[in-house]
Parts: C-alpha cells; sequence; structure tokens
C-alpha cells in the first residue's frame, strides 16, 4: 500500500517542513499516480494549472521527499531520474526498456552479499538499489509480431 498525501503531509510537518500550497500540489501531483515521472513531467502536469510554480519548487519538493523515503527515486534510462510515492519496505525494479513500464517488487536475496562486502573493503554500506532492465511481456509480443 502506497502512502497517501496525508501521511505525506504529516511526515514532513513531523520533521519541521513548512507545507507551502506549492509543496502540497507537487505531493499531490506525485501521489495521485502510479506511475514513474521525471521532474520535468510532473512539472508539466503542475505547469497546465498552476503556471507560477517553478521547476526549482518541483526538484526542491523532490529532493526532500526522497531524503524522507517517501518517494521512490527510478535511476535507469540515463541521466534524469523518475519518481513515483513510495511503497512501504525494501523494494527494487523491473523496467522495460521499451514502453518504460516499471514492476516493483520485493524479493531481495542481497544481504549476505552486502554483508561480504561490507567485510571484505571495510565500507559501511546504508543501502542499496537494484533494477532489472529488459522487456515487458507486451513489448517481447509487439516485437515477435513485427
Amino acid at each position: 500500500m502506497r502512502l497517501t498525501e496525508k501521511e505525506v503531509v504529516t511526515i514532513l510537518r513531523q520533521h519541521g517542513y513548512k507545507l507551502t500550497w506549492q509543496r502540497r500540489v507537487v505531493i499531490r501531483t506525485v501521489v495521485s499516480t502510479q506511475d514513474h515521472h521525471t521532474p520535468t513531467a510532473i512539472y508539466e502536469k503542475v505547469h497546465q494549472d498552476y503556471p507560477n510554480i517553478g521547476l526549482v519548487t518541483i526538484y526542491r519538493t523532490l529532493e526532500i521527499l526522497a531524503r524522507l523515503n517517501l518517494i521512490c527515486e527510478l535511476h535507469a534510462g540515463g541521466s534524469c531520474h523518475s519518481y513515483t510515492i513510495a511503497a512501504p519496505g525494501h523494494h527494487h525494479h523491473l523496467i522495460c526498456s521499451n514502453c518504460g513500464r516499471v514492476v516493483d517488487f520485493t524479493g531481495c536475496e542481497l544481504e549476505e552479499l552486502q554483508q561480504s562486502l561490507s567485510k571484505e573493503t571495510g565500507f559501511r554500506i546504508d543501502g542499496h538499489l537494484l533494477e532489472f532492465i529488459g522487456l515487458c511481456q507486451t513489448c517481447q509480443k509487439e516485437t515477435i509480431t513485427k
């Protein structure tokens, strides 16, 4: 189950963040969709109804939400990340390289590797990201029929 707008607002308040109307609009936009969106896509969506909200406000709000683990950041596809409201718990992604579809999954057997790497290198590992990139079933079927 994903976080609601009310839950995100409550957590931001608990951490001492101001809830400006601009920030609320960005939060509402991110919460209202299941898809992952780039900051530019979020800006374009917000800008339709609120032309006074700038791209910098979008980036700053996303940065705060990411820092508090309230949004999920997707790293695949170049230098621009995309975001969606966080699902609770540790999870990873399957990403279709053709249509961009994202599927979350929770199975993760990396704890032993993480401990081994930490012991071997002396590196304190605080977390990890795992993304598999390939073709979803729909895109595979389309590729076969072409």
